[in-house]
């Protein structure tokens, strides 16, 4: 091998020893002598790249490393929201429930609540650009629950929050969600004469979601089942029900998109 090829090769061998040194650099074992400063800047790097799995790692040292510190409790809720964006949603809540037991008196903790909230409002409900596709009334409502318990504790600690406006907003999405899952509910066990899980079904809708579009096709239900069981009286206090609340309507099975913001 002549001397420019074997510069060529020291060459390459040089610069592929940087490469990898610079990937070990940031894989979580050489932060030994990094500042928390350089750790945090690092960190956020890898979110603005999306490599979501590589910051956790970060920041996890991070929260060690600034224990005690709001840098610390910043590090806390940027894992948390690197973990849901890295699709470890239970990870993200662990996180986020952490954080809220620690730090009551954080200045943050309205953030940590909504963030809380829209995991599970993400869990198995879908974003609001594809909610028009798919009836996810039919889906098991856990998520939908609890991320309805994390934005109303949002709104009634911290009304003046700036997520609280975008917080009702989504517990009334949730809450349609919800009434909607009870009348698909209702309305499966009609369409198979059982009437009395029927009735019971609307009439669980009808006490737990006040004013969801939902009720319309509850209150048809509930009068079409006691009418196929003969109950005349209590099918007549139905539809009178019904008459006052929606007059002229004309809705007898499904109601408005669950998903549609009323």
């Amino acid at each position: 091998m002549n001397f420019y090829a074997r510069l060529s090769a020291a060459a390459l061998a040089a610069a592929l020893a940087a490469a990898l040194a610079g990937c070990a650099s940031k894989s979580g074992n050489n932060m030994e002598n990094w500042s928390p400063g350089r750790i945090h800047s690092e960190a956020k790097e890898e979110m603005s790249a999306g490599s979501y799995d590589k910051a956790i790692p970060m920041l996890e040292t991070l929260e060690g490393r600034a224990a005690g510190t709001p840098l610390a409790q910043q590090a806390q809720l940027e894992k948390a929201y690197a973990q849901f964006k890295n699709g470890d949603k239970a990870e993200a809540v662990g996180t986020l429930d952490r954080f809220i037991r620690l730090h009551p008196a954080s200045p943050a903790l309205d953030y940590a609540l909504y963030m809380k909230g829209v995991i599970h409002f993400n869990d198995d409900m879908g974003l609001f650009a594809s909610i028009a596709r798919q009836d996810l009334s039919e889906r098991d409502q856990k998520a939908a629950k609890e991320a309805y318990e994390s934005f109303s504790e949002l709104v009634t600690r911290f009304p003046d929050s700036r997520y609280a406006p975008d917080a009702r907003a989504r517990m009334r999405y949730t809450v349609n969600a919800l009434a909607q899952y009870e009348v698909h509910v209702a309305r499966y066990y009609y369409r198979r004469a059982a009437y009395v899980a029927a009735i019971n079904r609307a009439q669980q809708a009808l006490k737990d979601y006040r004013d969801a579009p939902a009720l319309e096709e509850a209150l048809h239900i509930l009068a079409d089942s006691y009418d196929k069981l003969g109950m005349t009286d209590l099918r007549d206090d139905a539809r009178r029900v019904l008459e006052l609340n929606y007059p002229g309507g004309s809705v007898k099975t499904k109601s408005k998109p669950w998903w549609q913001i009323w």
